[in-house]
Order: C-alpha cells, then sequence, then structure tokens
C-alpha cells in the first residue's frame, strides 16, 4: 500500500472513530437573556421573609434561593425591583428573563406565564395584641370587620371569598381594604385602621419575631396547600427547563434546605 492511500485510510478510520465517539444527545437551545451572562429577574421587595429590604440591601429567602441557583447555572444574578402588578407585564415585555417575587400560582396568573414552582405555602389571620375585635380565625369572627390584603395577592380573594360567605350566613359584610404590599396591611392593623390581615405563614412568622410585641396570630392555619414559583413567559420552555435544572441542583446539594432552616419557615413548604 502506497503512503499516500495509507493515509487516506488512516484519516477515514480516525473521522470514523471520531463520529462514533460523540455523545448521542441533542443539546437543548439555550434561552435568550436581556443580558448576556445575567439572569434578570424581577421582584417586588415588600413581602418579607421572601423578598424586602433591610439596611439598604435587598434580602430574603427568595433572593438567596436565586442567588444560589444562578450560581449554578454560571449566571449572574441581576434583581430589577418594582411593584408587584407591573411584573408580568415586564416579563411579557421583555425587560426580564423570569420573576422572582414569591408569586402564587393561581389559574388567572398561569394563562399568563409559566412557572417552575419551589414551595407551598399557607397563610394565617394577624390581629393586633390582645385582639380587641376578638377574631377567632378565618371564619365568621371576621364579618363586619375591615380585613387588610396585598392588592392582586391571592390573600385578596381569599377575603372576598369569605365576604360572601358573610352575606349567605346572614351576617354583616366584611370589609376588603387592599394595600401595595403587606408591609403596609401591617401597618394599617397596627394603626386600627384594619381589624386583621391575611398573611402567608412565613410572613406571619417573620413578623412576629419582629413585632410581637404589636402583633399576634389567631385561629389555624389555612389554605396550606398553595405554591408559589418562578414566572417565565408563556411557552418559554428554555427558560423553564434552566431554572428546573438549577433547582434541582440547589435542593441535591442541600441549599434548599439550609435556607428554609435560615428563615424559619415551616417543614410543609418544601416540595422536594
Amino acid at each position: 500500500m502506497s503512503k499516500k492511500a495509507f493515509l487516506r485510510r488512516y484519516a477515514a478510520v480516525s473521522l470514523a472513530a471520531i463520529c462514533l465517539s460523540a455523545p448521542l444527545f441533542s443539546q437543548a437551545a439555550a434561552p435568550a437573556l436581556v443580558s448576556k451572562g445575567q439572569l434578570t429577574y424581577g421582584t417586588a421587595a415588600t413581602f418579607m421573609p421572601f423578598e424586602f429590604t433591610k439596611d439598604g440591601k435587598l434580602t430574603g429567602f427568595d433572593i438567596d434561593l436565586i442567588t444560589a441557583l444562578s450560581k449554578k447555572l454560571a449566571l449572574t444574578p441581576e434583581p430589577m425591583s418594582m411593584e408587584f402588578k407591573g411584573l408580568i407585564p415586564a416579563l411579557q415585555g421583555k425587560r426580564l428573563d423570569i420573576i422572582n417575587s414569591a408569586m402564587y400560582i393561581n389559574p388567572t396568573r398561569s394563562e399568563q406565564v409559566d412557572f417552575v414552582p419551589y414551595l407551598k405555602i399557607g397563610s394565617r389571620v394577624i390581629v393586633v395584641k390582645g385582639n380587641p375585635e376578638k377574631i377567632t380565625g378565618r371564619d365568621l369572627s371576621l364579618c363586619g370587620k375591615n380585613i387588610a390584603v396585598t392588592l392582586g395577592g391571592i390573600e385578596e380573594s381569599q377575603a372576598r371569598a369569605d365576604n360572601q360567605k358573610c352575606l349567605d350566613a346572614k351576617k354583616p359584610a366584611l370589609t376588603v381594604l387592599t394595600f401595595p404590599a403587606a408591609t403596609d396591611s401591617a401597618v394599617a392593623v397596627a394603626q386600627k385602621r384594619a381589624d386583621a390581615e391575611f398573611l402567608s405563614t412565613p410572613g406571619a412568622v417573620a413578623l412576629l419575631s419582629e413585632k410581637g410585641d404589636t402583633f399576634e396570630a389567631v385561629g389555624a392555619e389555612f389554605e396550606t396547600d398553595t405554591h408559589i414559583g418562578f414566572a417565565v413567559r408563556k411557552g418559554d420552555a428554555e427558560m423553564k427547563s434552566l431554572l428546573e435544572k438549577g433547582l434541582q441542583d440547589v435542593v441535591k446539594d442541600g441549599t434548599y434546605q439550609k435556607l428554609v432552616t435560615k428563615w424559619q419557615f415551616p417543614a410543609s413548604v418544601s416540595i422536594f
């Protein structure tokens, strides 16, 4: 065999070997990002202990979680703070890659965005210390009272459903007072402009740990299977898959459970 023929045969065999040794998988397309190398997320930093500002710095469970998740994905987390009601429009307008703001998953929102769930939580009824209105929980003792809730949050729909229960029971209507943030609702209760507030169980834990001399929780936890999640644009399968992978990694290495413990969440919040 001539040297030229040998080299041609060697090249053909080598190419075949390379092709056979190549991994047999198709890599999913990477999601388009607002800024290269960054995970730009929208957050309404008024919902302690999920996202809030302390000493001028953004903090909370969600902030810690997205920081850990972004590290797994080799991306830099980039927050954009805004009012809660502006989050979905900003995501749909491609100003954000995702929403990371303890967003409750419900049918209405699921028609507008896709979700990657990461927690399930319940809610509590919060009243001023001493409970002068003798409210016993999420029951007919709320009838005729002023109930503070976050505008557009699941607590608003819960309170409006409770108002109908009062009317059906031939009791006085309850008044639903809406506020931009849970912190505003708490202030309304402290100032006795509202008789009670509906607040997430983790939020209640944080509020009572800081202001236990001002507030107390009454009655049992309710709606304990309410899921919250990261929101992505409708049909954005690449981003959804990326978040799911990062979330799996922070669960696997124990970071998720450490954050649940750090922020004093009840063990029941875990969905993993």
